[in-house]
């Protein structure tokens, strides 16, 4: 578990194809700092287990379906991606609870720099416009982020100076592709009501 809170921006050092899946070697020296074989690292928004460390460097095994479903498979060598521990029971949640699980991937569609805050647009597959609502939260390749405004197939988020420089969201170009995690209390809230989203919002009275 995390809590969307980037930690540091690391670098990718080297992909190693392994058939169906992707051995990968990360350097992050802040996170490897304490880092043991068989803990946690989010990678972009993907939990990742530590297979070995080496350094400032830890390599973790991507398997097929992780590649599929998120934006790992696309990295390559000195690319920059996010980094975070999983949390302790003593950390402060300043974010919100991230699984590490990714939902889908999605491009940047457009970005307003502002005096103070750049405003970023994002893609919103179908599938998950049911588990966005404004003011509410998502992780973008691993950064905890409020819903500033939302559209039919379109989300936005505001990004703080220091969200710009302590992400790999800073640098983001317009097409790139990020990883997308909806707020898992939504997905457990539809659930336990049916699973119906009609019968969801007749029941809140929407």
């Amino acid at each position: 578990m995390f809590t969307g809170l980037v930690e540091e921006v690391g670098q990718v050092v080297d992909l190693e194809p392994q058939g169906d899946a992707v051995r990968l070697s990360i350097r992050g020296p802040k996170v490897v700092q304490d880092a043991a074989l068989g803990d946690s690292i989010a990678v972009d928004g993907v939990c990742l287990t530590v297979a070995s460390r080496e350094g400032d460097v830890f390599v973790a095994d991507v398997m097929q379906e992780s590649l599929r479903r998120s934006a790992l498979g696309g990295l390559q060598a000195g690319d920059p991606v996010n980094l975070e521990r999983a949390l302790l029971p003593t950390t402060r949640l300043g974010g919100h609870m991230v699984q590490g699980h990714v939902d889908a991937t999605a491009a940047l569609l457009s970005r307003t720099p502002s005096q103070h805050w750049d405003v970023l647009r994002f893609e919103l597959p179908r599938q998950l416009h049911r588990y966005v609502v404004e003011k509410g939260s998502i992780a973008v390749s691993g950064t905890s982020l409020t819903v500033s405004g939302l559209g039919e197939d379109w989300f936005e988020v505001s990004l703080i100076p220091s969200t710009l420089a302590a992400t790999t969201l800073g640098q983001l170009a317009v097409g790139a592709t990020v990883n997308l995690e909806v707020d898992v209390l939504a997905k457990y809230v539809e659930k336990m009501l049916g699973g119906d989203p009609d019968g969801i919002r007749q029941h809140l009275g929407g």
